[in-house]
């Protein structure tokens, strides 16, 4: 079976994807292209999985770099290839000869990209690390580079969408606490708890940062089993472990 792969016109300039789950050699409740390692699949068949975003992505395989995500703010700038993988949940880079990556199975998976100044970026926000300035972080990065918000040009890919992203009050009143504002990407849902716009907050956040073109490709991950991995949904239906989506980007190089 052939990769699915989501674009965006707002990122045509670059090579870039939101992978769907189609298209891998993973089996079981990870049946498809599962690329995270630190899911319990076999290392190998992830290993598999990745070669072939690699090779779509058109870099080898230790060129397709990630991150180790912690739902933190934090960003890195990658100037050379990483002997080792940091904690950050964001990564920038002029780099040509590197496909930037983040993993998600529910979380905001972010591509950026500023053609005109040769800067991309690549973000995981869920909601801890969209609230703690993640999205902005990665625009900080990229603007040290040389890239201007202005000529930016942020995709948000599948996530889990309001529809499906069921929280308790005192989730809310994390939110209410940053920002009163905020009540506005909550709606009043079963008895005492609330539906939370994930997507909806996160291009908020990133139009509020005045970044120029902000997009969401409107896929949700929990309602769509087909084609996404959903921590959530395999919560819910008592799995034991769950699939990541890759998401990933690269700067084309002039021909």
């Amino acid at each position: 079976m052939t990769l699915e792969i989501i674009t965006d016109p707002a990122l045509a300039q670059t090579t870039h994807g939101f992978f769907t789950r189609k298209g891998g050699a993973s089996s079981g409740v990870f049946t498809g292209l599962n690329c995270g390692y630190g899911s319990s699949d076999q290392h190998e068949i992830v290993s598999i999985n990745r070669e072939r975003v690699a090779k779509s992505m058109q870099v080898q395989p230790d060129r397709l770099i990630g991150v180790h995500q912690v739902h933190s703010p934090d960003v890195v700038t990658i100037t050379e290839p990483l002997k080792s993988v940091p904690k950050a949940d964001g990564l920038v880079t002029t780099r040509t000869d590197v496909a930037l990556s983040v993993l998600t199975a529910d979380c905001q998976p972010v591509l950026f990209a500023d053609a005109k100044a040769g800067v991309i970026g690549a973000a995981h926000a869920g909601w801890k690390g969209a609230l703690n300035g993640v999205l902005e972080a990665t625009v900080t990065q990229m603007e040290k580079l040389g890239a201007s918000r202005a000529n930016m040009a942020a995709v948000i890919g599948p996530s889990i969408s309001l529809q499906n992203y069921e929280v308790g009050p005192d989730f809310r009143d994390t939110f209410l606490a940053a920002d009163p504002q905020y009540e506005r990407f909550f709606i009043n849902g079963v008895d005492d708890r609330f539906q939370f716009d994930l997507p909806g907050f996160g291009l908020h956040r990133l139009r509020a940062f005045d970044v120029g073109t902000v997009k969401w490709t409107r896929h949700c991950t929990y309602a769509d089993p087909e084609r996404f991995y959903s921590y959530r949904r395999s919560v819910h239906h008592k799995e034991a472990d769950y699939g990541r989506l890759i998401a990933s980007i690269r700067l084309k190089t002039e021909t």
